[in-house]
């Protein structure tokens, strides 16, 4: 599976080996525990009356996954569904089917029912489409962009009203005071940023540093992104493998020449990272002002964004001014700075001196344009159920 994933989607193999699909295996674990214990509740009200819940499955469940980590998407959706007694029909993304096509053969072996699982590979406007707006379809649950996550309530609305939960796009602020332990600021905002070729919906794409220490952060994450080691995903010294595929790869050099032109100070890479492949140089921009279009969307690739700040209440501002809310995360030694800083960060999740933490059961969401609902945990059961009176 893991040989799969690194060739449908170029993540070097030791990441889908050790990070990926050890996160499946948790993932379906952990729901596969919760099958025989998400059940109602009694109720006590006025009157000589007896009040109770049942949590019935919301029945035809259609699943659309993206095409950045289609293994773990897969989990993430599978799981809840399963474990709440509905049916699936999953779209696969074009670009990454085979892992999931594959799982699904896991499935039949495994002994599921015919129809409980359907894996249907195909394009978004035709299959996706169709997913969104069948009658039949109780509930869609998408991960992708923004742009198509308002196609499909779209869909939802105009058809049968059906339940939707969205995890969508993201620009995700990375704040790092000037109190924060330098030495792990610099490579867990590298690895925010990098990871995945930087094709996370909730990468760290916009570096927040203050100033008394932003010329030692800038100068330090521009040595750590020139020792990133790019090249063949299935050698076990490459960090870094080639983006997805031509459209993403061209994509985000359009993104790198919007920065250069808009005034943003080049600082290493820019260009491709080989002669031929989809291989991007790690990239990094200083001197990034809020209103630059580097600063404002989702590039979804390989390029740090560097800002500077100088009070908490400044960065607050800044980093909440932006359509999406899917993550951020704050360096600082001071509790307190921590405590103000992830409440007041308008985020799905907020992290403290760490980075892409993930535990399947801790949900996972956004706010604003990045999407609604929530995906793991106990929270994540709730969009595969009807509670019923």
């Amino acid at each position: 599976l893991a040989a799969l994933e690194t060739l449908d989607n170029g993540k070097p193999y030791i990441m889908a080996y050790l990070t990926d699909l050890n996160m499946v295996l948790k993932c379906l674990r952990y729901y596969a525990g919760w099958a025989d214990k998400y059940h109602g509740k009694t109720i006590p009200i006025d009157g000589d009356f007896f009040s109770y819940t049942r949590h019935e499955p919301v029945g035809v469940c259609g699943q659309i996954i993206p095409w950045n980590f289609p293994l773990l998407m897969q989990a993430w959706k599978l799981g809840p569904a399963l474990a709440t007694g509905n049916v699936v029909v999953m779209k696969v993304a074009e670009q990454t089917p085979l892992t999931g096509l594959y799982v699904a053969n896991l499935i039949k072996e495994a002994g599921f029912p015919p129809g409980v699982v359907n894996i249907v590979p195909g394009f978004g406007p035709t299959a996706g489409a169709a997913i969104a707006s069948h009658e039949d379809v109780d509930k869609v649950a998408f991960t992708g962009s923004t742009e198509v996550g308002h196609q499909i309530q779209i869909a939802a609305g105009s058809s049968n009203l059906k339940k939707v939960t969205l995890e969508l796009g993201g620009k995700s602020p990375n704040i790092i005071m000037s109190d924060a332990d330098m030495d792990w600021a610099v490579e867990q905002a590298h690895l925010a940023l990098f990871f995945n070729q930087g094709q996370c919906c909730c990468a760290g794409s916009r570096v927040f540093v203050q100033e008394d220490v932003y010329t030692e952060f800038v100068e330090r994450s521009v040595t750590r992104a020139k020792s990133r080691v790019v090249g063949n995903p299935f050698d076990g010294k490459t960090e870094q493998g080639p983006q997805v595929d031509e459209t993403q790869f061209k994509k985000i050099l359009g993104y790198i020449k919007s920065g250069k032109e808009e005034g943003a100070k080049l600082l290493c890479g820019g260009g491709a990272a080989a002669d031929r492949g989809y291989f991007i140089q790690p990239t990094v921009f200083g001197g990034v002002q809020d209103s630059m279009t580097i600063a404002k969307e989702e590039i979804f690739g390989p390029v740090m964004q560097i800002l500077k700040f100088k009070t908490i209440e400044e960065v607050v501002g800044r980093a909440n001014n932006s359509k999406y809310g899917l993550a951020a995360a704050v360096f600082t030694k001071d509790l307190d700075k921590a405590n103000y800083l992830s409440q007041a960060l308008q985020a799905g999740t907020v992290w403290v001196n760490c980075y892409n933490v993930f535990g399947a059961q801790s949900p996972f969401g956004g706010y604003k344009f990045s999407g609604n609902g929530r995906e793991l945990g106990e929270y994540g059961l709730q969009a595969y159920t009807e509670v019923k009176t």
